[in-house]
């Protein structure tokens, strides 16, 4: 349940897609002048990712894999089809796309119309294929961690595009330099917010390792040795008048 959890929060905020690797940056821009039209893109974006990301891992685990098809048969255990992954992920994106856009249209016209060409260009958003190829190289182990990867990605895609939208609706009413206007102001305003998402990432990795204990220094060590004769000088003295002693007794 940890591993989940961590896998979650690390996705949405440490890991964004925008803020951390700046992918999906074409429909971030071009969709983010009106809060309800990035809502729609972004929950498109959740819904494609959730599914995609789980299948993909499928047809790594099962066919791509060095050895994945050892479950056919041990002739196909030395089968190596990694080199299919690219077109199978994007086969399998381009699927889920066209059947976001059928149901799009279907029950929300105007939310189709305001997307426009955007909602195809899903199946070739590199968000989307961004979370399958990382999920494939970070070696994600289940098929629940791959559905929550998917699915954390997507809300930090949603996140990022929800927030930009809302300041650039309320941007447009302020008095901005006319140099800056329109996407100079939005790479502006990004930047800043994926350098305010950078400072959680200390949020999953500090403060569960005890401090290492300090090393000696020279000079501590150089103390301890000039202190020790002058504690024990005393005591050693002694040690050698009581063997000088039992030495001219056992003479005698």
């Amino acid at each position: 349940m940890l591993e989940h959890l961590e896998l979650f929060f690390k996705s949405i905020f440490i890991d964004n897609m925008v803020f951390a690797v700046f992918l999906g940056m074409c429909s971030y821009l071009a969709v983010s002048k009106k809060v309800a039209t990035a809502v729609g893109l972004g929950a498109a974006v959740i819904f494609v990712l959730a599914v995609t990301v789980p299948l993909n891992w499928l047809l790594d685990k099962y066919l791509l894999q060095d050895g994945a098809l050892v479950w056919l048969g041990p002739e196909y255990a030395d089968y190596n089809l990694s080199f299919l992954s690219f077109i199978l992920f994007i086969a399998t994106i381009a699927t889920m796309v066209q059947l976001v856009e059928i149901v799009v249209e279907k029950f929300s016209p105007s939310l189709y119309n305001s997307l426009g060409i955007f909602l195809p260009l899903i199946a070739v958003n590199c968000a989307i294929l961004g979370g399958s190829l990382f999920m494939q190289t970070r070696e994600i182990e289940t098929l629940g961690l791959a559905f929550n990867y998917g699915v954390s990605s997507g809300i930090g895609w949603f996140l990022a595009i929800l927030a930009i939208a809302a300041i650039r609706e309320k941007i447009r009413y302020s008095n901005v330099p006319a140099p800056l206007r329109g996407l100079g102001i939005t790479f502006i305003i990004t930047g800043l917010m994926g350098i305010g998402f950078q400072s959680f990432g200390g949020m999953l990795t500090g403060g569960d390792e005890a401090p290492a204990p300090l090393e000696e220094t020279t000079v501590q060590k150089t103390q301890e040795k000039e202190i020790l004769p002058n504690t024990e000088v005393g005591e050693i003295k002694k040690e050698i008048d009581e063997k000088e002693i039992s030495y001219n007794d056992v003479n005698k």
